[in-house]
């Protein structure tokens, strides 16, 4: 168990007596920033739009180089048997790999708020028909939370099951979201988490660490922005490039490169120092498919680099918020 920061794990455990292992479905749902008026998308989405990696069973013949864009379905019918058939395999796979027993339900491909809310309700109704999730997850834009959207996540609250929000932010600095196309800014998160929560829904934030052009300061600046929102979660994710994206061709021009192991240990430190002590840290690191992954090419499992950065913390007398 590790010990200088505030896992979900421990805080899972510590609700429910248990583990409480996460299903990932794809919901069938776009990303209103790869609209042609937006220009195609953040620079660095592929078009796999974070899919669970047991769900992707259709990627075998995509080279890291190749863009991945799949069809999205029109009409409601098919999305609900998929969502079905995604939960239904999911948790097979997590009662035979790990013996769950418990779980939540995380809408975590594209922007699961981008659609009418009859639809919404629809989606929603039937994957919370299928299983008592503990909590009930929904990943969007800060930008795509209009207040009906906001109310119908906050009717499926109960006393047995959380609703949370995961908001992509990915920095606090709004040239760096300008540069990466993000087609928001850090005054429409702070927004919409304010928003959210007075809808009594509780908001993970997601950030990137080792953007184009972004340093100590910066990081420091996210964490603080994090802080401020009053989020009861982050997600730290580590800069990786895939193919088909738009960093992709910055990376293959020699324009851009990405942090190394020690760099993205440093970084990860500093920003876990400068972060409240009860916001529960819910990924430290990303977990890209290695056949879609064109760098970092070298660096170490996820087990690894953990352990690496409590050994690291454990050496310099650092933890979870110390710098505040």
């Amino acid at each position: 168990m590790y010990s200088h920061w505030r896992t979900y794990s421990s805080y899972l455990k510590d609700k429910y007596g248990a583990s409480v292992y996460r299903i990932g479905v794809d919901g069938g749902f776009s990303c209103p920033n790869r609209d042609k008026n937006r220009h195609g998308g953040c620079a660095f989405c592929d078009g796999t739009g974070s899919i669970a990696v047991y769900q992707r069973t259709a990627e075998s013949g995509y080279r890291r180089t190749a863009a991945f864009d799949k069809e999205r379905a029109d009409t409601i019918l098919p999305r609900l048997l998929s969502i079905r058939e995604q939960i239904e395999r999911g948790m097979a796979f997590l009662k035979r790999r790990y013996g769950a027993t418990l779980f939540s339900l995380s809408f975590q491909s594209w922007t699961n708020t981008y659609d009418s809310p009859e639809n919404l309700k629809r989606i929603y109704d039937e994957a919370l028909a299928v299983h008592p999730f503990k909590e009930l997850l929904i990943s969007t834009r800060p930008d795509t939370v209009p207040e009906d959207v906001l109310s119908l996540l906050e009717s499926y609250i109960t006393p047995e099951r959380d609703v949370w929000v995961e908001f992509g932010l990915q920095s606090a600095n709004d040239r760096t979201l300008q540069n990466i196309n993000r087609g928001h800014d850090l005054a429409s998160y702070m927004e919409a988490t304010e928003r959210a929560h007075s809808h009594h829904l509780k908001v993970a934030t997601h950030v990137i660490l080792g953007l184009p052009g972004e340093g100590r300061e910066d990081f420091i600046k996210t964490a603080k922005a994090v802080n401020e929102s009053g989020a009861e979660a982050v997600k730290i994710h580590n800069l990786h490039i895939t193919g088909g994206t738009a960093l992709a061709d910055d990376y293959l021009s020699g324009t851009l490169t990405v942090m190394s192991e020690e760099r993205t240990l440093e970084s990860t430190e500093l920003f876990l120092r400068h972060l409240r002590e009860d916001i529960i840290i819910e990924r430290l690191i990303s977990e890209t498919p290695y056949h879609r992954l064109l760098a970092p090419r070298v660096f170490p499992d996820k087990s690894k680099f953990l352990r690496r950065l409590e050994e690291r913390m454990e050496r310099n007398g650092s933890r979870q918020g110390d710098a505040l």
